[in-house]
């Protein structure tokens, strides 16, 4: 704001100065409006003393206040307010005395009564030449009168042609409208030169109208004309003479009367004559301003010195303050820069655009707060990167299948990704902090882990494993959930060392494979049962024709004590062979089931067949179908899913034996359903339900998890190959099966999902 203050002091400083120089030319002017330049000059001071005060108690303020650069400006401030209020005496009193002596001597030469004479002089050449003129006007309008119509216009052209400086002429009707005309090639425009209504109105009733017009000052002194009009382009033109007089009405010899008319006749002064009048009037208003304002001259001057001395000391003082600030603004700003860095703050300082050191100073030291900006900057990105990457490490290990853990050296658990408490059925934020062997049900896994680190340690010690970075080995938990079931969990669990944050630790990572390890059986027991199949079956025939023959011979040759002992024993081993035929045919069946053939299959009609055979009998009132109307149809094969049906309702009616007596009325439920269920596209399907239900004892919790598998059942002389070849053929269909125990009563539920439908209902 100081700048701009002081901008505009300076400003109106050169106008008082030009204003100075000027005074000698035009000091009645000055005279005029003297009260209005003194103001003006006062509120400029004013002003600028404002300024310089609020400057210096700014300056004060910050000098008490001990602020940085407050010493070094009012050094500089009085340094240079001295340097320009010092000069600015001496010539102010210089000056005063060189006015007060200079002005009395500029009238001592009596020229007055020659500017008098010369004005006369003047006066009278203008008289006469607008005397000449208005001659030539009447001998213009009494040959107009005399002519016929027509040629107004021939004549017009002789009349400005044959008279130099003439520069129109113009007949005008009672109106004041144009009626012809002529000019000079140099001549201004006819439309500003007509007549006015006053000219032609004295025209009428004297003998004519005539004035000098243009060049408004020599006119106004040479001529006593105070009516004469001038135009609006007058002020800028040169002297000229307008004659405007009425043309003589003349009665035509066939009676016709014209309308009144007007001549007017504009002509230049003489050049000579305007500019020996212009001269005489200039030096004369000069002269008689000058004497009549000498006394006011000589105060305005003694006044106007005074005022500049003041704008020169106050422009001084505020000059000086605007230097004392460039010169210590570099500073300022280094001090505050440096303050704003311990901050924190890194942003770039003004900088101050000189060649100097200062200016040098504060340019390097915005490089340097740039290249740390730079660095903090690319500090923050890379911790920015760090962070996505550690998030994007995080989302990968949320969305493991594999349980991830990470443990110190004194193997505590520091974190875990999601897997964990989904496979180890345990909340994972109660082992934070935790050994694993501390922990209620993971004694054995912490065991195995700990122990698997240290042969790692020990091989690598021995030097055997120096290529290897990790250990494997596969570890057996014991499920949490027991009332599901109580077999272990199969862990493949892998481990390395990991660094951490202060210091090593440990990362392990396991899969649960306990599915796969079913599988494996499942694949084991199916070879199995091939190879017994093949060896059981070859002795089977001959045993029980060896049996029979025996009986046939020796059943007549024995008493009856000993026939029917040998008919007892032939009986038992012809059925034990039976027995044996009947498990290799399981065995059998298990190994070879031949690949489901699909076609479009009725599942109401198939289950109906199949509950003809079980409805005829005691079971009739045991096995309650609730079949759904309109199922759609689904691809399957007839023979394999007629084996599946009969094998759970088998299992389902061996369970209502094992009721106790006297209890809950056996039941057996076969439901059928449609149901929708949401695809991997995100599209919605639809699917047919099985389900088989019943009301005994249910599965138990060991036989439950393992249910599917080769070789395991609780019945007495089961093979335990029922419900794996029914799951065997169910995936073969493409289809799922679910096997579970009620919760809010007793007995068990097979749930059997077919995906696969019949075309026409693939989209449905």
């Amino acid at each position: 704001m100081l700048r701009y203050f002081a901008v505009i002091g300076g400003a109106f400083v050169s106008i008082l100065l030009f204003l100075l120089a000027s005074a000698s030319d035009n000091s009645g002017f000055f005279d005029r409006y003297y009260a209005w330049l003194l103001g003006l000059n006062a509120a400029v001071a004013g002003a600028l003393l404002l300024l310089v005060a609020i400057s210096l108690y700014r300056l004060y303020s910050r000098y008490k206040e001990g602020k940085f650069g407050a010493k070094l400006m009012t050094r500089l401030v009085l340094l240079f307010a001295a340097i320009g209020v010092l000069p600015g005496l001496v010539i102010f009193l210089v000056s005063v005395q060189f006015v007060s002596h200079s002005i009395d001597s500029w009238f001592n030469v009596p020229v007055e009564e020659a500017l008098e004479a010369g004005i006369d002089l003047s006066r009278a050449g203008l008289d006469a030449a607008l005397g000449e003129l208005t001659v030539t006007a009447a001998r213009a309008t009494e040959r107009l009168a005399e002519e016929p119509s027509g040629t107004e216009r021939q004549m017009l052209a002789e009349l400005v042609k044959s008279h130099p400086g003439m520069q129109n002429a113009i007949i005008v009707d009672a109106e004041g409208g144009l009626v012809v005309s002529a000019r000079a090639s140099n001549s201004g425009n006819l439309s500003a030169d007509l007549p006015t209504r006053e000219m032609m109105a004295r025209a009428k009733s004297e003998v004519a109208y005539g004035a000098p017009e243009g060049g408004n000052e020599l006119r106004s002194n040479l001529v006593e004309v105070p009516s004469a009009p001038v135009g609006p382009q007058d002020a800028a033109s040169q002297l000229r003479l307008r004659v405007v007089m009425a043309i003589p009405e003349v009665v035509r010899p066939n009676g016709f009367r014209l309308a009144p008319r007007y001549l007017q006749l504009i002509q230049l002064a003489p050049a000579k004559l305007a500019a020996n009048g212009e001269t005489i009037r200039s030096a004369y208003s000069n002269y008689k301003e000058r004497f009549v304002a000498r006394v006011g001259l000589r105060r305005m001057y003694i006044v106007t010195l005074t005022l500049t001395l003041l704008l020169a000391v106050f422009g001084a003082i505020a000059s000086a303050f605007l230097i004392a600030r460039d010169l210590a603004q570099p500073l300022l700003l280094l001090a505050e820069g440096t303050r704003a860095v311990a901050e924190g703050d890194l942003s770039p300082r003004p900088i101050v655009a000189t060649s100097d050191e200062l200016g040098t100073l504060t340019q390097s030291f915005n490089t340097m707060t740039r290249q740390l900006s730079d660095a903090r900057s690319a500090v923050e990105r890379n911790r920015t990167a760090l962070q996505n990457a550690k998030a994007h490490l995080e989302s990968v290990l949320a969305n493991m299948s594999a349980g991830v853990m990470v443990l110190d050296a004194e193997f505590h658990l520091i974190s875990f990704n999601d897997s964990v408490e989904r496979i180890l059925q345990l909340p994972g934020m109660t082992m934070i902090g935790r050994k694993l062997d501390e922990v209620d049900g993971m004694q054995e896994f912490g065991a195995a882990i700990v122990a698997g680190f240290a042969a790692q340690s020990a091989q690598s010690a021995a030097g055997r494993t120096a290529q290897r970075t990790h250990w494997q080995r596969q570890i057996e938990v014991p499920r949490r959930s027991a009332s599901l079931d109580d077999h272990d969990l199969t862990l493949l669990t892998r481990g390395s060392r990991l660094p951490i944050e202060g210091g090593s630790g440990y990362l392990v990572v396991f899969d649960d494979i306990s599915d796969v390890i079913s599988a494996q059986r499942s694949i084991a027991g199916g070879e199995v049962a091939r190879r017994l199949a093949h060896e059981i079956k070859n002795p089977l025939t001959p045993i029980q024709l060896s049996a029979e023959r025996l009986q046939m011979k020796l059943e007549s040759k024995l008493v009856s004590p000993d026939s029917e002992l040998l008919a007892k024993s032939t009986t038992t081993i012809v059925n034990q062979v039976a027995a044996m035929k009947r498990m290799v045919d399981d065995f059998r069946d298990y190994a070879r089931t031949p690949p489901a053939v699909l076609h479009p299959l009725d599942l109401n009609a198939l289950v109906e067949e199949i509950l003809d055979l079980y409805l005829s009998g005691e079971s009739s009132d045991i096995i309650h179908p609730q079949l759904a109307l309109n199922l759609p149809p689904v691809m399957g094969d007839a023979t394999q899913l007629r084996q599946v049906i009969h094998n759970l309702l088998q299992n389902a009616q061996d369970a209502m034996a094992e009721l106790p007596p006297g209890g809950e009325a056996p039941r057996i439920d076969v439901i059928t359903e449609a149901i929708h269920y949401r695809g991997a596209d995100g599209g919605e399907r639809m699917a047919v339900r099985l389900s088989i239900s019943d009301n005994g004892p249910g599965f138990a919790p060991k036989i439950l998890a393992r249910a599917f598998e080769p070789y395991v059942t609780s019945k007495a002389r089961g093979t335990g190959l029922g419900l794996a070849m029914v799951k065997k053929i169910i995936d073969e269909h493409g289809g799922r099966i679910d096997i579970h125990n009620h919760t809010e009563r007793s007995g068990a539920s097979i749930l059997i999902l077919l995906l696969k439908l019949a075309p026409t209902m693939q989209n449905v």
